[in-house]
């Protein structure tokens, strides 16, 4: 039996069946890489949301160059940051972005949002049917919306969109350092634009903060980019396949709309995913259920792994919207807890909610055998979703 990531997933959505034996042996596993590296894979929920917010492991290593690889992305195939400075780092950062990012401040955005998402949806009614709601509705709402936040034109999409995919190439390294470095010069041009004619929006916010230089706020925003779109476009496909493969619980949510936050909270957990999850190299000797992990080894947080727990979540693979599902790590844990948390939620409860009510007798046009997970890139997603309505 290999145990070399990704694992085999013969359906989206699907727990792995390897992942699955996996997790029946135990919460820790030796297993390789993509790169075919040495790691260690932790499954289970407890020690995956303790590990989450320890600070004994880090994304940084005492000796980069030798260090195990999780895949050639350049975003998180290695070691990030500084060893000695990490810790201080990402501190700082979270004490620069945090603010913008507040339920508060996402509530005042959610109009915003509705308004978007009512336009993508008016352009999906008038498309001849099948539609990929893929191309209509996940992939637009989220780049729309953290463009709006962070004051990047959406005019850019195309050129930015470019950057970001090829940044998160999980097979070449160079065309991932490639697209992070044409995205580090973008964030640049735009710090400058912000600088002579600032606006109301995350960049022009940072521009006005005392002690940060335009080349930090270029990274940081860049960050956002990625981040605030790549990974809501995965949740939102793969929560819209959820609910159209569960037609009964798309009726529940039709019926009553007041269930949504809580089926978005399911949606987040409910995904398989091929095995993996977040990296982190171990700063110290440290014991996980009885083994030992050693200074510098890669050990992987298997945040999906651990959504499917059935000590946490009992009978994890079925998909039920009233499930307590709040408890899920997709954000991860503790200090390192996802900034743009809010703002995901936001947008899924939205858009869903409207795809929902205009479309109440939407299905899938394909079986789901035929959909495809995309392999190629970090966040993986479909790559669309044939719908009818």
């Amino acid at each position: 039996m290999t145990t070399q990531l990704p694992f085999p997933q013969p359906l989206p959505l699907q727990v792995p069946p390897l992942l699955r034996a996996l997790q029946a042996q135990g919460t820790v596993h030796r297993i390789c890489t993509q790169v075919g590296d040495d790691a260690w894979l932790v499954t289970g929920y407890d020690e995956v949301r303790r590990l989450l917010d320890d600070h004994r492991l880090g994304r940084s290593h005492p000796d980069p160059e030798t260090a195990a690889r999780s895949g050639e992305s350049a975003l998180f195939g290695g070691p990030l940051g500084n060893y000695e400075t990490e810790k201080a780092d990402h501190a700082r950062m979270r004490a620069l972005l945090q603010p913008h990012f507040t339920p508060g401040r996402m509530r005042t955005f959610r109009h915003r949002v509705e308004t978007l998402t009512g336009e993508l949806l008016d352009n999906l009614a008038k498309q001849a049917q099948p539609a990929d709601l893929h191309t209509a509705l996940a992939l637009p709402l989220p780049i729309l919306v953290i463009c709006e936040l962070l004051g990047v034109p959406y005019e850019d999409r195309a050129r930015f969109r470019t950057w970001t995919q090829a940044a998160a190439d999980i097979h070449d390294r160079a065309r991932s350092e490639q697209g992070l470095g044409e995205l580090f010069i973008y964030g640049q041009e735009l710090v400058a634009r912000k600088r002579r004619a600032p606006g109301d929006d995350v960049i022009s916010r940072l521009c006005a903060t005392d002690g940060v230089d335009d080349d930090e706020i270029a990274m940081l925003s860049m960050a956002l980019l990625f981040a605030g779109h790549e990974t809501t476009v995965v949740q939102l496909g793969l929560g819209a396949l959820l609910l159209l493969t569960h037609p009964d619980q798309w009726q529940a949510l039709r019926d009553d709309p007041d269930l949504i936050p809580g089926a978005v909270e399911e949606i987040l957990r409910a995904p398989g995913k091929g095995g993996g999850g977040i990296p982190r190299y171990a700063h110290t000797n440290i014991d996980i259920d009885g083994v030992t992990i050693k200074t510098g080894d890669l050990v992987m947080l298997d945040n999906g792994a651990a959504n499917h727990d059935a000590t946490a979540f009992p009978d994890p693979d079925s998909f039920d919207i009233t499930r307590h599902a709040a408890g899920h790590l997709t954000f991860g844990q503790g200090a390192r807890y996802c900034i743009g948390a809010p703002l995901a939620r936001m947008e899924l409860q939205v858009a869903l909610a409207q795809l929902i009510a205009r479309f109440p007798a939407m299905r899938l046009a394909v079986p789901i055998e035929e959909l495809r997970i995309r392999g190629d890139v970090l966040t993986g997603g479909l790559a669309e979703l044939p719908v009818r309505w």
